[in-house]
């Protein structure tokens, strides 16, 4: 095990240059439903979040991280939602950096870049961390951007299954990965989609989905979860984790969850020396054993 974990961290010191092969616009012309939006999308480095986050993203698009040439292609694709609260996307840390570690492990990755709150200054972490003072408000006033984003992730899903060809995609072997808020866009195309658009694995990472969602019946599809989170998680989100694991254990799903008792909330592919740092790993062992990374 030490040198697998060894062999990963040293794969994963030289990712971080390869930039996705393709970018894919979900909608033709404007994105239904926020036509008359103005703002501007921009991307910068949060001192708070310590990673370089995208805002005001308006156009929602998908980045298309290929099975590199080399590497024997699984046929299983992942939609990424990164996280930060519908008010901004930790783009790198919770997006493309892992894109790439998958990319190398034969998975197609599409990040998904989803629509978001209206940011009205030039730092959106700290813009959401001082709406959050009020947590009831501000998950009450991001319910239609969330419809939105939602949307956004169902159409990232019928993207790669209208294209799996050109991909080399298994239609049978087509998930999403959401962190934080993206975990929120990742559990509404499972509890609340079409039969037809249903995913085939997911994954919650220090999620937070809406409360709503955890009264919606798990489907009748055999659709199995990766949960993790910390239990010192600064928003307090851990518990969410645990009902969504409940949830799926009492409708007799498939599901694996990882509690850490450090990490914070966040912490993504980022490195703190702790345990939680090879929960990707525990991720690959999870896609192994369900046949996603065969």
């Amino acid at each position: 095990m030490k040198n697998k974990i060894s062999l990963f961290f040293a794969c994963f010191l030289f990712i971080g240059t390869v930039k996705a092969q393709e970018i894919v616009k979900l909608y033709q012309g404007k994105a239904p439903g926020s036509e008359d939006w103005t703002q501007q999308e921009a991307q910068m480095y949060s001192d708070l979040f310590k990673t370089e986050v995208v805002y005001n993203v308006t156009d929602p698009a998908l980045l298309v991280y290929q099975v590199p040439k080399g590497v024997k292609n699984t046929g299983t694709a992942i939609v990424i939602a990164p996280g930060g609260g519908f008010q901004s996307l930790s783009i790198n840390r919770e997006g493309k950096e892992l894109a790439e570690i998958l990319s190398k492990k034969g998975i197609t990755a599409f990040v998904l870049k989803y629509r978001l709150n209206k940011t009205e200054t030039n730092d959106p972490a700290r813009e959401m961390m001082e709406k959050l003072k009020d947590r009831a408000a501000f998950e009450k006033n991001s319910i239609a951007t969330i419809q939105l984003a939602a949307q956004d992730g169902k159409n990232a899903l019928n993207y790669v299954r209208n294209n799996a060809s050109k991909y080399g995609v298994n239609l049978k072997k087509v998930g999403i990965i959401g962190f934080s808020a993206g975990s929120t866009v990742a559990m509404e195309t499972v509890l609340d989609n079409k039969t037809e658009q249903l995913p085939d694995f997911v994954a919650n990472i220090y999620g937070g989905p809406r409360p709503e969602l955890l009264s919606v019946p798990v489907p009748q599809k055999n659709i199995p979860m990766f949960v993790c989170a910390a239990s010192d998680d600064q928003l307090k989100l851990a518990p969410r984790s645990i009902q969504m694991y409940n949830k799926w254990l009492e409708a007799g799903q498939s599901v694996e969850l990882h509690m850490y008792s450090k990490g914070g909330h966040g912490f993504g592919t980022g490195k703190q020396n702790l345990p939680v740092d090879s929960w990707e790993i525990r991720f690959e062992e999870w896609l192994t054993l369900q046949g996603f990374l065969n």
